[in-house]
């Protein structure tokens, strides 16, 4: 299958003659990073470039009321791809499309506007913005029950590991769509998988993530199996997250490499760690989204659940990677609480508007912490100035909705839709009454 680089409109329609593509797909994303998507016919193409495709926001989550529901997907011709999971033969293409009011302004509650919008602010400063996520997924016989496929470990190979054919058609698939991809393992937990990407700019990273996830679903049903990037499906087990490394270039100059500094750490990296620390608490709802996110958000299963940074210390929220003699262009540092059901494009763009607020005020980082935190008392935390994340999704709520920052990020529509979906969300699960209360008081009391 090809690989596309097309950068205006002219490319895509020749593309799509050139290929007898049959259907391309519309794809946006509503605020919790769910896929939305609608097909057009080739014919429709060339005006859609011109005029956008008119659909109903009002049935979107976070879009808009019914009264103001009018609103238009403007495609982007630099992300056409073939679908790979659809035949070759007249084959379907999919667009990623920015979402417009119909008089053209950007809408405040499109995912990719509010990257948009951090990615501009960070170039007017010089900067561009890169991030490789590693993307954790489990998977199971079926989407009705966590039914594990195998026993296998960290690195484990055949026979322990009996996902290698789904990875290698994920992988296969992913790269015939133009994402790179660096190496793949089975993870810590039974039937638990990971496949790396090679980083990229922070906006076409979002897009791939997206693609990832889809590519993923679609690839394992056709192996007669299941997919899931819940953070915590399997009790006892270590969850799915989502490690970001992160980096700022000014042209071709990693600006976090500093060869004077003791840790190889420039003045700015600094400041970026050290506005992701403060601010970690205020992005912890966007980067951690679901209630499930928070079971995973517990001490004892290589979560990080601790505010603190270090270099090998990987108990701790933000790693520094260590720097290698020769590869200045590789300093990054690794956000280590997202997880993979997060909306990319907002979890990226909350992580660069705290980092960018450290460099912005000068932010102080504290020193690292290369103890193993999980093994520390809440004397000795409190000692090294050490705080916790928001232990439910109630309580990154509140702290999301306190936040100066987060609304500037986010924008105060999307701001105050993410608050009052998710409040609602926690309301909603606060009433079940779960199996382990069953067990636990009915015999009891």
């Amino acid at each position: 299958m090809a690989v596309f680089k097309c950068k205006n409109a002219d490319d895509v329609l020749k593309a799509v003659k050139d290929y007898n593509v049959s259907f391309v797909q519309f794809w946006f994303i509503d605020i919790l990073g769910m896929l939305k998507s609608f097909q057009i016919t080739p014919r429709e193409l060339e005006a859609a470039f011109d005029e956008g495709m008119g659909f109903d926001g009002s049935s979107i989550t976070g879009f808009t009321k019914i009264h103001e529901s009018d609103m238009v997907a403007f495609p982007d011709p630099t992300t056409f791809q073939l679908v790979a999971w659809r035949p070759s033969d007249r084959p379907v293409a999919r667009l990623f499309c920015d979402v417009k009011s119909p008089d053209g302004t950007p809408f405040a509650a499109d995912s990719r506007y509010v990257l948009k919008r951090m990615l501009k602010k960070a170039a007017d400063l010089g900067y561009t913005y890169y991030v490789g996520p590693e993307l954790e997924f489990f998977l199971f016989a079926n989407s009705s029950e966590p039914k594990i496929l195998d026993r296998g470990g960290y690195f484990d190979a055949p026979p322990l590991d009996l996902a290698n054919d789904v990875r290698r058609d994920i992988i296969f698939a992913l790269e015939s769509m133009g994402i790179a991809v660096e190496y793949s393992h089975h993870e810590v937990a039974p039937s638990q998988h990971e496949i790396d990407l090679r980083y990229n700019e922070a906006m076409a990273m979002a897009d791939t993530a997206m693609t990832y996830r889809v590519v993923v679903k679609e690839v394992a049903r056709k192996h007669g199996c299941y997919a899931t990037f819940m953070p915590k499906p399997l009790f006892g087990e270590n969850g799915s997250g989502m490690h970001v490394h992160q980096s700022l270039f000014k042209g071709t100059k990693n600006c976090f490499y500093d060869a004077s500094s003791p840790n190889h750490l420039s003045t700015e990296a600094q400041a970026y760690i050290a506005g992701l620390l403060k601010h970690a608490p205020e992005f912890c709802l966007v980067t951690n989204q679901w209630v499930n996110s928070y079971k995973r958000l517990v001490p004892g299963y290589e979560a990080p659940v601790y505010i603190a940074w270090a270099q090998r210390n990987r108990s701790a929220l933000i790693r520094v990677p260590m720097y290698k003699p020769g590869k200045e262009a590789a300093t990054r540092i690794e956000l280590r609480c997202p997880d993979p059901a997060a909306n990319p494009y907002l979890a990226f763009a909350a992580m660069l508007g705290a980092g960018l607020k450290g460099i912005e005020a000068g932010y102080k980082l504290a020193k690292p912490v290369e103890d193993n935190i999980f093994h520390m008392s809440e004397r000795e935390m409190k000692k090294h100035g050490i705080a916790a994340l928001p232990g439910s999704l109630y309580d990154a709520v509140a702290h999301l909705e306190k936040s100066t920052l987060m609304k500037e990020v986010l924008g105060e529509h999307l701001h105050s839709a993410l608050v009052e979906y998710k409040a609602d969300e926690w309301d909603r699960y606060r009433v079940q009454v779960t199996e382990w209360e069953i067990e636990k008081y009915l015999p009891i009391l």
